[in-house]
């Protein structure tokens, strides 16, 4: 209609009333006193009594547009604290179903794993345990013939807000987001965007610290734990070099002595056995930290060499290995956890009962039955003594979950190695699996010789050094 205006086409603007325009009272106002007058086109407004023909039907105009908006303001925030309470009680918000799944057939508000979609989402996942990042994985996708998320919803029939001629070209953003949604670990996050302001549909992305995460609502696509690796994995991104070459160890090198991270470094000219990594805080003279100077072919052979022997010693004592990592045999550690978590159901009783001996002491010193001497000596050694028992039982809360979690880690890391019976090579997908990380220490040259040590820290269970427990056998 804009456009018809500026190009003369436009005599006169008819509308039921004001708010049928608009409700801004600022933009109303300026098409309806400036922009249209200007441009030799009558307003009229039949409801309000608005002719811009006729100046006395304008006095009330400028008041009439302002209940307009406020009407529109006033809307907003109870739809706003609708929305909010819907978001805080857990309820999936927005219309829009995620990648991978579908609406339950017998309750629409719940979603569903959709098995075709969600082997796509699984695929994602496995290329970037991989060493890929999204760039790769959505060319990937694009050469396999792979439908995009919102052409798979077009071709199944699904709700998608879809534009008529659709690429099916995946793209970064969407790889990116399908890796980091915590939908797919079967949680739902809900705040992670909001609108600007009522005026405005413009969306604005929330800090973390405002969303609000509830577990285990929907069933998971993808493990909790490979999930946690693929974030880990996204959080030290492995970019190729400048000669086009990337290491597998990218991101999992750690210098021992100042923590910081160890840069791949590498050029056309040399050979790829004169690949090397050095720490990020070594700059020649004036760092804060020495090179800590160690090759990438190094590195491969001590890594692949640690990872055979560990491989070729769970097969055989896999047992033992459990036993000393949790400390205990599993019949003992049994009952260690009962001992502590009776002592738990104790104190927590305990702290309740000293709540009703607070309460009846108070109501004994307000009727003198009780001296304020007597209650204050009283109330403080009960005082002193819940205080104590609540720190008792932090403590015990916090050993049981270490306890707990430390079988759930030895046993999440077993569940990893079964995997792989013979390694013939190191490859991204195998490092990534088992390595958490490298620590490499400096090159020691006191014995007339170079030695450089380098620790390897294991997915879930840390740093093991499994010739000592050969030896222990031994």
């Amino acid at each position: 209609m804009l456009s018809d205006v500026d190009n003369g086409l436009v005599s006169t603007v008819i509308v039921k009333d004001l708010s049928r325009f608009g409700r801004d009272h600022i933009m109303v106002g300026y098409y309806t006193e400036m922009y249209l007058p200007s441009n030799n086109v009558r307003f009229i407004a039949i409801n309000d009594n608005v002719d811009t023909a006729d100046e006395r039907s304008n006095e009330f105009a400028p008041f009439t547009n302002v209940f307009n908006e406020w009407y529109a303001r006033s809307a907003s925030k109870k739809i706003n604290a609708v929305f909010k309470a819907k978001g805080e009680s857990g309820q999936r918000l927005g219309s829009a179903i995620p990648y991978g799944y579908k609406a339950n057939p017998d309750n629409p508000k719940e979603i569903i794993i959709d098995e075709e979609a969600a082997k796509i989402v699984r695929y994602i996942f496995e290329l970037c345990m991989c060493g890929k990042g999204p760039g790769k994985i959505a060319k990937q996708l694009t050469e396999e013939g792979i439908s995009t998320p919102m052409m798979y919803f077009r071709e199944h029939g699904m709700p998608c807000r879809t534009k008529v001629n659709m690429s099916n070209v995946w793209c970064n953003r969407s790889v990116a987001g399908i890796l980091e949604n915590m939908t797919y670990i079967g949680h739902t996050v809900n705040f992670r965007t909001a609108t600007v302001n009522y005026k405005t549909h413009k969306k604005v992305r929330l800090p973390k610290d405002k969303w609000i995460i509830f577990e285990n609502t929907h069933p998971p696509i993808i493990e909790i734990s490979a999930w946690e690796k693929v974030q880990e994995l996204r959080k030290n991104k492995r970019r190729y070099t400048k000669s086009g070459k990337k290491s597998i160890f990218a991101g999992l090198l750690e210098c021992a002595d100042c923590g910081a991270k160890l840069y791949f470094c590498t050029s056309r000219a040399h050979k790829e056995d004169h690949d090397y990594f050095v720490c990020s805080n070594y700059k020649g003279n004036t760092g804060i930290c020495t090179v800590h100077y160690i090759r990438e072919n190094a590195i491969y052979n001590v890594v692949f060499e640690q990872v055979q022997l560990m491989l070729r010693y769970l097969q055989s004592f896999e047992s033992d290995f459990v036993k000393s990592l949790v400390d205990k045999s599993a019949k003992d550690k049994k009952k260690e956890i009962a001992l502590r978590r009776k002592k738990l159901e104790a104190n927590k009783a305990r702290i309740s009962e000293l709540d009703g001996i607070f309460k009846r002491i108070y109501e004994d010193n307000i009727s003198g039955k009780l001296s304020d001497e007597r209650f204050s000596k009283l109330s403080v050694d009960y005082e002193r003594e819940q205080k104590q028992i609540i720190e008792d039982t932090v403590a015990l809360e916090s050993e049981l979950n270490q306890e707990a979690e430390q079988v759930d880690n030895v046993e999440y890391f077993l569940s990893i190695v079964r995997q792989y019976t013979e390694i013939k090579e190191l490859s991204a997908r195998v490092v990534n699996d088992l390595i958490d990380k490298i620590k490499v220490h400096a090159v020691d040259k006191s014995s007339g010789q170079r030695v450089q040590k380098i620790d390897i820290y294991y997915t879930a269970v840390g740093l093991i050094d499994v010739s000592q427990h050969m030896q222990e056998l031994a």
